[in-house]
C-alpha cells in the first residue's frame, strides 16, 4: 500500500468514540467529565489504556497532561496530535474526544500498515481544557507550552472549592514527568466545529486558519437588599439591575461592532434572589471574542466604562477578576497550505475559516508550526448532549488528519 493510499478505519473510530461516552454518559445520549472529577479519572483510565494496547509510550506530566508516543526511527521531537477528554457538564461525544481518539486511530493505521517514520508520532490529551470547573481554559496545555506557571495552576479553585493539585493528586494523575518534556516538531488537532457554516456550506473539512481571542471576566455587583414593594425606584441600589444592564449592553457592544465581536454573560447569580427583595449582590460573567486584538481590546473598554457608569449611576460598587485572556493566534501557513492541499487530493471540498471556540493547539502555535482541521457540527450544536457529528464526516477528517501526520513525520 503506497501512503498516499491510507485511510482510517472510521468504525474503529466511532466504536472508540461511543465506548468513552458511556463514562460519565448522561440521559439522552451526553456525557459529564469535568475536569479531574472521577468520571474524568474513568476517562483518563480508559484512553491511557488503549495507548499503552497500541504500543505507546504512556508519559504523565505535573499537571496531569498525558502524552503516548510511538517510536520513530531518529529520536527527533515528535509530530504530536492531540485535544482533550475533559468536558462541560451537559457535553457531546466528540468535542475533544475526537481530536485525541483520531490520533490514537493513526497510531492503529501506522501499526497495522508495519510503516515506520523517521520521527516519532505523540498523542496527547490535556487537562482542563474546558475550563467548567476551573479557571482558565485550557490549563494543561497552556503549562505545558509555558503560558502558565505550574504552581499557579496547582492553587486554583475549582466551582467546588477544591485545588487542581489537590484532585490531580486524589485522581493519580499528579505525574513524575517535569512539564513541557515532550516538545513538539508540530501540532495538529482534529475538531468538531461547534458552529453552523460547514454544515450550512455543506463542505466536509474545515481548514482553520487561527483561533480568536478570549477574554472572560467576572464581575461581583454589591447594592442594598430592600423590600420590592415599599422601596421607591429613586432609593434602590440594585444589584440585580446592573447585571441585567450588563448582559444587555454585551449584546449591544457585539451588534454595533459587527464582523467577528461576539459577547456572552453566561452567568448571572442573584443574592437573595427572591421575588419580591432588591438583590443585594450579583455574580456576573462577559466573555467577548474577536478574531482582531485591537478590536477585541475595544470591545473590552466599551464593557468596562459601561459597567463603571451604571454602578455609579445606580449607587452599587464592582469588583472584576480576569478568568482567562488569549490574544488571537495565527496557524502556521505552511501547514494551513498543507490541510487544504490534502484535503483537496482526497477529493474533500473544503473552506477557511477562523476557530470561534479556544483549542489547546492555540497554546502551541506560538512555538511549533500548528495548524487544525473542523469536520461538520450537526444543526451547529456543541457543548449539548446532541452534538453529532456523521461518519462519513469523521471520516474525511480523519484521513486528512492522517495524511497531514505520516508527511510530517516521514520528513
Amino acid at each position: 500500500m503506497t501512503i498516499s493510499n491510507l485511510r482510517i478505519d472510521p468504525d474503529r473510530l466511532m466504536a472508540r468514540l461511543r465506548a468513552l461516552g458511556q463514562v460519565g454518559a448522561l440521559a439522552g445520549g451526553g456525557v459529564c467529565r469535568l475536569a479531574l472529577s472521577d468520571e474524568d479519572k474513568a476517562g483518563r483510565d480508559v484512553v491511557t489504556g488503549w495507548m499503552r494496547e497500541l504500543g505507546l509510550d504512556v508519559a504523565i506530566d505535573a499537571i496531569g497532561n498525558v502524552v503516548g508516543t510511538r517510536a520513530g526511527e531518529e529520536n527527533l521531537p515528535a509530530v504530536m496530535v492531540g485535544s482533550h477528554i475533559d468536558t462541560v457538564r451537559t457535553g457531546g461525544l466528540f468535542d475533544g474526544n475526537l481530536g485525541v481518539l483520531a490520533g490514537l486511530e493513526i497510531i492503529a493505521v501506522l501499526n497495522d500498515a508495519g510503516l515506520s517514520t523517521r520521527r516519532p508520532v505523540a498523542v496527547g490529551f490535556f487537562t482542563n481544557e474546558e475550563g467548567a470547573r476551573f479557571a482558565p481554559d485550557m490549563m494543561g496545555s497552556a503549562v505545558h507550552q509555558g503560558f502558565l506557571g505550574l504552581e499557579e495552576a496547582y492553587q486554583v479553585r475549582g466551582i467546588d472549592g477544591v485545588t487542581v493539585r489537590d484532585e490531580l493528586q486524589r485522581i493519580g494523575y499528579l505525574g513524575p514527568e517535569p512539564v513541557g518534556q515532550h516538545r513538539a516538531h508540530c501540532y495538529f488537532e482534529l475538531h468538531v466545529e461547534q458552529g453552523p457554516v460547514l454544515e450550512e456550506k455543506s463542505v466536509p473539512v474545515g481548514v482553520v486558519e487561527g483561533v480568536q481571542g478570549i477574554s472572560w471576566t467576572q464581575y461581583r455587583i454589591i447594592g442594598v437588599s430592600n423590600h420590592a414593594g415599599t422601596t421607591p425606584m429613586r432609593l434602590r441600589h440594585d444589584a440585580g439591575y446592573v447585571a441585567a444592564a450588563i448582559a444587555c449592553e454585551a449584546r449591544r457592544i457585539a451588534n454595533q461592532m459587527g464582523g467577528d465581536q461576539v459577547a456572552t454573560v453566561g452567568v448571572n447569580e442573584l443574592t437573595p434572589n427572591l421575588i419580591n427583595v432588591i438583590a443585594a449582590e450579583a455574580l456576573v460573567t462577559v466573555d467577548l471574542r474577536n478574531t482582531d486584538e485591537e478590536k477585541l481590546k475595544h470591545a473590552e473598554a466599551l464593557m468596562a466604562d459601561f459597567i463603571e457608569t451604571a454602578a455609579r449611576n445606580e449607587g452599587v460598587s464592582v469588583s472584576s477578576q480576569v478568568l482567562a485572556r488569549f490574544e488571537p493566534v495565527v496557524f502556521d501557513r505552511e501547514k494551513v497550505d498543507s490541510v487544504e492541499r490534502l484535503a483537496d487530493q482526497l477529493g474533500h471540498k473544503t473552506m477557511r475559516l477562523p476557530s470561534g471556540a479556544g483549542h489547546d493547539a492555540q497554546m502551541f502555535a506560538p512555538n511549533c508550526p500548528t495548524a487544525m482541521i473542523f469536520v461538520p457540527s450537526r444543526d451547529g450544536i456543541s457543548h449539548n448532549i446532541n452534538e453529532y457529528t456523521a461518519p462519513e464526516e469523521v471520516a474525511a477528517g480523519g484521513d486528512v488528519l492522517l495524511q497531514l501526520v505520516v508527511e510530517n513525520a516521514l520528513k
